[in-house]
């Protein structure tokens, strides 16, 4: 498989849905706790997202689950989430043991939340923008958002 799109050598990158307000909490939450420099940020909407979800031969478009890109490889639902949990400081990184857990029950618990984000935690109207305190964290530019739905 080729290199994906966008990322150096040695860099990952989540890719989130850039309108689910859940999702972009998640984002800030890594950023926050994140020590680790490789790892880098984009919105399933922008330019970037699609294309590194063509390189990993998912679809574009109604994408409802975040995607962890990591040494030429990809992960979907709730093996991202844990496959990012390892990358965290104490004591987050001890809830990547979760992983362990037969992937029906995880990815059962990831759907349930995924299929009612926006309706347990509000939607953005559009591309929501994070603080610009993390320079050089997205692959894509992101554009001031102000209404949300929710």
């Amino acid at each position: 498989m080729s290199s994906p799109p966008y990322l150096q050598t040695g860099e990952s990158a989540v890719l989130y849905d850039g309108v689910c307000k859940l999702c972009n909490g998640w984002v800030q939450f890594l950023l926050r706790h994140h020590l680790a420099r490789q790892v880098r940020f984009a919105s399933v909407q922008s330019e970037q997202g699609k294309a590194l979800l063509r390189w990993a031969g998912l679809p574009e478009e109604n994408v409802s689950t975040i995607v962890y890109i990591a040494d030429n490889q990809h992960w979907l639902r709730a093996q991202a989430v844990f496959r990012v949990m390892q990358q965290l400081p104490a004591p987050w990184r001890a809830l990547a043991v979760l992983r362990h857990f037969p992937d029906a029950i995880g990815n059962f618990a990831y759907d349930r939340i995924a299929l009612n984000r926006y309706k347990l935690f509000g939607r953005y109207s559009s591309q929501h923008a994070i603080q610009p305190d993390y320079p050089g964290r997205f692959l894509h530019k992101v554009e001031p958002s102000v209404t949300s739905e929710g």
